[in-house]
């Protein structure tokens, strides 16, 4: 792992100042933090403007032809994360949800 000294270091107050400042982070596609995206073609880069445009995203595109493609911010807005609704765990003295009339515990929590 390292050096024992090193795990002082990382709850070292000046360490972690700049690790986290305590201000949110831009939104991605807004003023303060535009989406960036590189391209391979003039054709390739209308496309993709005019997806930023529709959408109402602030972008910048590079048109890079020795480079690939690297449209990742676009995705991550075209396609936002959705969010997980947690299921209901059984508590241990409820009936079984399997069927059998026990209780979870004497059942399939063992």
């Amino acid at each position: 792992m390292g050096d024992p000294s090193d795990l002082c270091n990382i709850f070292d107050g000046e360490k972690m100042a700049k690790n986290f400042n305590g201000q949110k982070t831009a939104k991605l596609g807004t003023e303060k933090k535009s989406a960036v995206v590189n391209v391979q073609t003039e054709e390739r880069l209308k496309e993709v403007a005019s997806i930023f445009e529709e959408k109402g995203w602030k972008y910048t595109i590079g048109l890079e032809p020795d480079k690939p493609e690297d449209i990742t911010d676009l995705e991550i807005l075209s396609n936002p994360p959705k969010s997980k609704i947690a299921e209901k765990k059984v508590g241990r003295n409820e009936p079984c949800p399997c069927g059998s009339g026990n209780k979870y515990k004497k059942c399939c929590g063992k």
